[in-house]
């Protein structure tokens, strides 16, 4: 099976794995577990994420040729080393003094692909220049200036492509208290949009349209993936309104309670879209077999989020980038175990039911 870059040095507690959470449970500062962990309301969303991957069942194939395993993939123009991205993550300095560029680092080490959270507590600037090639998430706020500014500083430091998130007009409950935070208070980006502290200017616009995606596009010149769709009608409507790619989400059960799970709300979508754009899935994905189940199912690749938290909380970079070649190396061994040595040959065939 191939093997990966050489990055940094390896974290051997860390691994894709359901307990991932409960290592960074005890080094983190309680206040910031709960943040990063809570759903909303009941949490219903949040709990039943995980299980909906892990009910699918393979139908593998015998006799293939699987002496050599290849994971890498091509995506929007960057040639990544597995189909696993970082998802964009708020406030990463309550998990490591570094923050979101500790998160860069370790994930360009690992040959991928990172989405920086536009309420990250570190300057796009300092992480583009630990980055690979980054992508730069987008709430369209109420105040669109500071959209607009954000969208610029993004573009000006290299992100390559925007990610406009959808499923946030209004934030809700969630169900642990969110203050206080240990919010690092000599970072201006963290005093801006920290929780209990933000301006109304940038709270989300609830009356976003779909003229959003084109006017994003325009603004910027790169291309435009619309983050937190559920619905084929909705993902089709996106690419008509110039979507470069849809991404199936329901913001880690922290909006909705009782959205659907989206490894439910994937197929449907993907069959909508078809080969159009590129369709994306987070939620619940926590070892390389459910990043099979996810490409089976019709995502061209996956997000991550709380896990990177996760490594990132337990060992800084070098975590981030073990996280990601744990989740590379049990993606190799699932995909030679079912007879598909390449992403390409991965359909819904190795599915049963």
């Amino acid at each position: 099976m191939t093997s990966g870059p050489v990055g940094l040095p390896a974290s051997p507690r860390i691994s894709a794995a359901v307990g991932l959470q409960e290592l960074a449970r005890a080094v983190l500062p309680a206040a910031a577990f709960d943040f990063y962990a809570a759903g909303s309301n009941e949490e219903i969303s949040t709990a039943e994420a995980v299980g909906a991957w892990r009910a699918r069942r393979f139908a593998p194939r015998v006799l293939r040729d699987v002496s050599d395993v290849d994971t890498a993939v091509e995506l929007l123009g960057s040639r990544l080393a597995s189909p696993v991205l970082a998802a964009p993550t708020a406030l990463q300095r309550m998990a490591h003094d570094e923050g979101e560029v500790a998160t860069a680092a370790g994930i360009a080490a690992a040959g991928s692909l990172m989405v920086l959270s536009s309420r990250a507590t570190r300057y796009p600037e300092d992480v583009a220049a630990a980055a690979g090639p980054w992508w730069y998430q987008v709430y369209w706020l109420r105040d669109p200036g500071i959209t607009r500014r954000q969208v610029e500083r993004a573009t000006a430091a290299g992100a390559r492509a925007l990610v406009l998130t959808v499923d946030a007009p209004y934030v809700p409950p969630k169900a642990t208290p969110q203050l206080p935070l240990p919010l690092p208070q000599d970072d201006e980006l963290c005093r801006l949009v920290g929780l209990g502290s933000r301006l109304p200017g940038w709270e989300q616009d609830p009356s976003l349209g779909l003229d959003a995606i084109g006017e994003l596009h325009q603004l910027s010149g790169l291309p435009v993936l619309v983050k937190g769709v559920l619905r084929a009608d909705d993902a089709l409507a996106c690419v008509a309104a110039g979507a470069a790619g849809v991404i199936v989400s329901n913001h880690g059960g922290r909006q909705l309670d009782r959205a659907m799970a989206t490894a439910d709300a994937l197929p449907a979508i993907a069959r909508a879209v078809g080969d159009a754009v590129p369709v994306l899935v987070d939620g619940g994905i926590r070892t390389g077999t459910d990043v099979l189940v996810a490409l089976a199912l019709g995502a061209r690749a996956v997000l991550v989020g709380r896990p990177v938290l996760w490594a990132l909380a337990l060992d800084g970079a070098a975590g981030v980038t073990a996280l990601l070649e744990s989740y590379r190396t049990q993606l190799s061994t699932a995909m030679a175990l079912a007879g598909a040595p390449r992403v390409a040959e991965i359909d819904g065939s190795l599915l049963h039911g």
